[in-house]
């Protein structure tokens, strides 16, 4: 295919993603579900798994090989946008008031899940073809106890922010122990990278640099970001250039730590929580997020149901596989988190809504399984089981929640939170 033919393609393929998107989120709402869920519906029925299932000369047509690679680009531009913006809504100030308990919760959250994927890998790994050949058994276990600890980080900040929780007790333990959580699982699957490229430096390089990313940009970028930002906030004539250098910020960042090995998403993540407050915030969000998250980021959904092919699961101890799993990820994530935060003085809904958020596993679950596509460390079978996983526990994080939470008056609005994962 010519540049011209996949351009004017990709503007078909826009139209029915975006459309389909929005279309099974308005579906998914009366049950309680925010967009996010009906957008990874839609890449899972628009992939090979519903629509190449019942039309696959139609879905051949209309995603040839060559797209992919468009699709790919577009997400992973709105992918790093919509971190940043979740960066730039994230107050650091708040895991200091309560990092005792935090830590106490996200080393639940971590060890337990962490613990049981270990031993479901070592389970399945000579007996089923989940993971790529020449896998050796420590490097499966570590890929799947990394899979099994994170937490859907973006959703979890969307619900405390809706329902007014920010600086609570409850809200500020879940931002703690989540970002902890998914800190400790990326470092985990930079050793796996590594050992798969036979390069310890890979790993010393994508831990090593990360921390020295995130010390610069917390003692000598971010008093830099506080003082030109609002200097150009304050001109009339300069405010124009707010949203677009912070694009390119973005961008520079996204690329410093997906070259060190830690991935896109951290960098832009960091750059947001160390950029100013206030007006400058308000400024760039206001510019940003409308575009992102109803046009950039529900490609990435796209991409990911267009390599899960559920039809890959074709025989009962597969699904039994699969429901093990998903058994597995509560346990060692939901319940886990909310004993932690019940023997650490919460009150009993507060723990049980808290290990519902850090259950939840979205858009960060998702990251991690195409980079274990991608490098070849999972296998297509093990990637679908994953991904319906990662759709289930976000599925029955709101409804969860607000079970939880039924006392209060205020409720999580599902059509607010728009693009978390």
């Amino acid at each position: 295919m010519g540049n011209f033919q996949i351009s004017v393609l990709f503007f078909l393929q826009l139209a029915i993603i975006l459309g389909a998107c929005r279309l099974v989120g308005r579906l998914v709402k009366p049950f309680g579900q925010p967009q996010v869920v009906g957008e990874m519906l839609t890449g899972v029925l628009l992939g090979p798994s519903l629509f190449g299932l019942l039309m696959p000369g139609f879905h051949a047509a209309l995603f040839p090989k060559p797209t992919l690679t468009v699709i790919y680009c577009v997400a992973q531009v709105g992918l790093a946008l919509y971190m940043f913006l979740v960066g730039l809504e994230f107050d650091v100030g708040l895991m200091r008031k309560r990092m005792g308990s935090a830590v106490a919760v996200s080393w639940a959250g971590i060890l337990t899940p962490f613990a049981l994927g270990c031993l479901l890998a070592w389970a399945f790994k000579d007996r089923f073809a989940f993971f790529a050949p020449g896998t050796k058994t420590w490097e499966a276990a570590l890929f799947m106890g990394a899979a099994m600890s994170v937490t859907a980080f973006p959703v979890l900040a969307r619900i405390i922010r809706e329902r007014g929780l920010s600086g609570t007790s409850l809200g500020t333990l879940a931002l703690a122990a989540g970002s902890s959580d998914d800190a400790a699982a990326w470092c985990v699957l930079a050793v796996v990278l590594a050992s798969f490229t036979g390069q310890v430096s890979i790993a010393v390089l994508a831990i090593g640099g990360g921390l020295l990313y995130a010390l610069l940009m917390v003692f000598v970028v971010h008093p830099w970001l506080e003082r030109y930002f609002n200097h150009l906030e304050a001109d009339d004539q300069k405010r124009g250039l707010v949203i677009p250098l912070a694009v390119v910020l973005v961008m520079v960042c996204a690329w410093v730590t997906d070259s060190i090995g830690i991935y896109s998403v951290f960098g832009a993540f960091i750059l947001g929580a160390s950029m100013p407050r206030g007006a400058v915030a308000r400024h760039i969000e206001g510019g940003l997020e409308p575009l992102t998250v109803s046009l950039l980021l529900p490609m990435y959904f796209i991409y990911t149901g267009l390599n899960t092919r559920i039809g890959l699961l074709d025989n009962p101890a597969l699904w039994g596989i699969a429901l093990l799993i998903l058994a597995a990820a509560c346990l060692g994530k939901g319940v886990a988190c909310g004993v932690a935060a019940r023997l650490n003085g919460e009150s009993a809904r507060e723990a049980v809504a808290l290990g519902a958020l850090m259950n939840s596993r979205g858009l960060m679950e998702l990251i991690i399984l195409n980079i274990g596509l991608e490098r070849g460390v999972i296998t297509p079978t093990l990637f679908t089981v994953m991904v319906i996983m990662a759709i289930v526990t976000t599925l029955l994080a709101v409804p969860v929640f607000n079970l939880a939470y039924r006392p209060s008056r205020v409720r999580i609005d599902p059509g607010r939170v728009l693009a978390s994962a």
